[in-house]
């Protein structure tokens, strides 16, 4: 399994999305992922289905050691005493004693980020968390979580996609050595048919989304795609046998410009695009 290394943290370069994913639905999809090789598997306190995505990987019959999960603290839930309860009972529903890597999912605009980031090392210091990080941080709060006592921290976990331009927050995380995972990595299908995507799948025989899916593998990312579908959830793990050219990569580059931006709930952040 090819991964992403940071800090440390060896994460797997395509993982299982869970968000929306749902009871029977969601144990059935987590277990046939793994059977198909996947070992990353993504999932959140808001998702609400943490105890689903740990009974899937129980069911799938894979070694703690062989599996990557990956679970992330709600904005509410980031003052000091929340933190903690959350994290307890993230870990109790995913039957774990600890997550490979936990996220403060979003910041927050009540609880100051040092003080979030405390939390945050501390569920590492007391071995809920072999890894720590942080999701939908723009670039000014990487720098300023960089200065924060995030030096250590293995990723952050944003929307990437050739649709949208995210080279200032990415450039700010690999200067404090944290790797990017890209999640909405197909922009929830909003761009399938774009005629680029379509004669760039074309000579490579693959799929729009699997363009998509390398496109960001190339760049050195991890992607977290989410299906329930079967055959998606196998397509998207089929993009190791293939690579994008020089001349690919530039087509699909140009399309930053068109600053797609799927995910925007009312208490993001201030966005760098």
């Amino acid at each position: 399994m090819k991964t992403v290394q940071s800090h440390g943290a060896e994460i797997p370069t395509i993982g299982l999305g869970t968000i929306w994913l749902r009871d029977e639905a969601c144990v059935r999809t987590v277990v046939d992922a793994s059977r198909l090789g996947y070992r990353h598997f993504d999932t959140a306190a808001g998702y609400l289905n943490e105890r689903e995505v740990g009974e899937g990987l129980r069911a799938s019959g894979l070694s703690r050691d062989a599996m990557f999960v990956t679970t992330k603290v709600p904005p509410g839930a980031l003052a000091p005493g929340a933190f903690e309860r959350c994290v307890e009972n993230s870990l109790k529903n995913l039957g774990l004693p600890a997550v490979d890597l936990l996220l403060i999912h979003w910041p927050s605009a009540e609880v100051p980020l040092p003080l979030a980031i405390a939390s945050l090392c501390n569920a590492k210091r007391n071995g809920y968390a072999r890894h720590i990080g942080v999701a939908n941080f723009p670039h000014c709060d990487a720098r300023r979580g960089g200065r924060a006592r995030l030096r250590a921290a293995g990723t952050n976990q944003i929307e990437v996609h050739p649709f949208i331009d995210q080279r200032r927050v990415v450039d700010a995380c690999r200067g404090h050595g944290m790797a990017v995972t890209a999640y909405s990595p197909l922009a929830r299908g909003r761009a399938l048919d774009h005629p680029v995507l379509a004669a760039i799948a074309k000579r490579h025989g693959k799929t729009p989304a699997q363009v998509m899916l390398r496109y960001l593998i190339e760049q050195g990312f991890a992607a977290i795609p989410r299906s329930g579908n079967a055959a998606h959830v196998r397509a998207n793990f089929d993009v190791f046998d293939f690579a994008l050219g020089a001349d690919d990569m530039a087509a699909l580059t140009a399309l930053n410009a068109t600053r797609m931006r799927v995910i925007n709930p009312a208490y993001a952040p201030q966005w760098d695009d």
